[in-house]
């Protein structure tokens, strides 16, 4: 009998054995998640919510962004892609995700006024500190990484200041002051179903005629601090 029929060979290959064997580890997922906090002001008409936000970026040392400037910015395309450049590929996946879960929830439009607000919104806020003003911001954005305030003052105390700032008449006054809480309601009537008026909608209420400018700019940095995201999260 030729021997080398007979005896097997033994130069097979050996396999892995399968039980037991994981193959190459998985990296973890990587987190999509804004890269830090944004504060998102919200404000009864002539509270002073617009120089509260103004002087809380002066405290943090984070940019403001005012109703006017996101209205401004949202329709121009090479502002918003440069405010992409050095974002991170997962904060940018965050953003395009909670923008396209907005449209199809609320059945917008994404060429409308205020879809194009929103993206702008979620861009911002995927960069991370940042103070937003108005625009349903707060509303927009998670809780875990936003702190959400809002500005009232007694409504006396709201038309005269419009009425010194527009240098109105007290008639013209109050008529500026409902007008423009109306349209900032109707506006957010468009993007979330949650009433601007219930506290449980944000992080802080603050009556700025009774604590005063200094006064809610120390309560708002307090809770900045304690809701501040971990490294590891960023």
């Amino acid at each position: 009998m030729d021997e080398d029929r007979a005896m097997p060979s033994r130069e097979t290959t050996a396999e892995p054995p399968h039980h037991g064997y994981r193959g190459a580890a998985t990296p973890p997922p990587t987190q999509q998640r804004p890269q830090g906090l944004t504060v998102a002001i919200s404000r009864e008409a002539g509270s002073r919510g617009g120089t509260l936000a103004s002087t809380v970026g002066q405290a943090l040392g984070w940019p403001v962004y005012t109703q006017e400037m996101l209205d401004f910015l949202a329709h121009d395309e090479t502002a918003r892609n440069e405010l992409l450049v050095d974002l991170p590929d997962a904060a940018q996946v965050w953003a395009a995700q909670q923008f396209l879960e907005l449209t199809r929830k609320r059945g917008l439009s994404t060429s409308s006024d205020a879809a194009a607000v929103a993206r702008l919104i979620f861009v911002l806020a995927a960069r991370g500190e940042t103070v937003l003003v108005g625009r349903g911001a707060g509303f927009l954005l998670p809780a875990d990484t936003t702190v959400h305030v809002r500005i009232i003052a007694p409504p006396d105390e709201r038309v005269a200041y419009l009425s010194q700032w527009l240098r109105l008449t007290r008639e013209e006054a109050v008529a500026e002051v409902n007008s423009r809480d109306r349209r900032r309601a109707d506006f957010l009537s468009k993007l979330s179903d949650r009433n601007p008026i219930d506290p449980a909608g944000y992080d802080l209420v603050l009556n700025s005629a009774r604590l005063g400018l200094e006064g809610c700019v120390d309560a708002i940095a307090v809770v900045v601090r304690a809701k501040q995201l971990p490294d590891d999260a960023k």
